[in-house]
């Protein structure tokens, strides 16, 4: 493991420090949210936490949770205690762009009901502004996605549809994904609104106002900032 991935790996270790016995866990998507999933299985395991239950945000971690031996459970309306996931952008105030993993719907429909969320990520996920390196990603209905496509490029122009290889990519949800680059400036809010109101369109990967707080890699250490 390289220097940066050890971090990352601290950083995830950093956030499980918050799980209590008892608590329902959100389980989020990603390189650096395996970290966390793979530590909470190994206190499950050590008997350091007990009735730990997980609600998983993709096919792939819900797979992860059980092979580490996390019990899991479908999403349903009780609140998280906590949960815990990375984050392809950070802004200062914590707002977040997130889904370049695909994942990005059962994330939100996920964090949204969370009492706490914990974001874990390496400094090269920090920004002045959201869209100063990434993309972001809007999930979109596969039915008439290049009429949504159009519609998006109204006021989004530049982007393009997620297609790795000669098909598009396809989400846990059956969707695909429009990666929107961002205008320099512009009102977060505002551009959810806009977004989500556009027909066609499921959601978006802005995570504004969610965060509670986020433990991020740097070559120095684990920093850990606070909404």
């Amino acid at each position: 493991m390289n220097g940066l991935e050890a971090l990352k790996k601290e950083a995830a270790l950093r956030a499980v420090g918050l799980v209590n016995s008892g608590d329902r866990v959100g389980l989020g998507t990603g390189s650096t949210a395996k970290y966390a999933i793979e530590e909470l299985g190994r206190k499950v395991a050590a008997g350091e936490l007990t009735g730990i239950v997980g609600v998983a945000t993709s096919e792939a971690s819900e797979q992860l949770a059980r092979e580490v031996g996390i019990k899991t459970e479908p999403l349903d309306p009780r609140p998280f205690d906590i949960a815990i996931d990375g984050a392809d952008e950070i802004a200062p105030n914590l707002d977040l762009i997130k889904g370049l993993g695909g994942a990005l719907v059962r994330e939100k429909m996920t964090e949204v009901q969370a009492r706490r969320l914990i974001i874990i990520a390496d400094h090269t996920k920090i920004v002045t502004r959201l869209g100063e390196k990434a993309p972001l990603p809007i999930e979109i209905l596969p039915f008439g996605f290049l009429s949504t496509v159009e519609r998006l490029r109204e006021f989004l122009p530049g982007g393009r549809l997620r297609q790795p290889g000669a098909q598009p990519y396809v989400t846990d949800n059956g969707h695909y994904i429009y990666d929107a680059q961002l205008p320099e400036q512009f009102d977060p809010h505002a551009l959810e609104r806009r977004i989500k109101g556009t027909l066609g369109v499921v959601d978006t990967g802005l995570f504004l106002g969610m965060a509670e707080r986020a433990f991020v890699a740097a070559p120095g250490g684990v920093r850990e900032l606070v909404r």
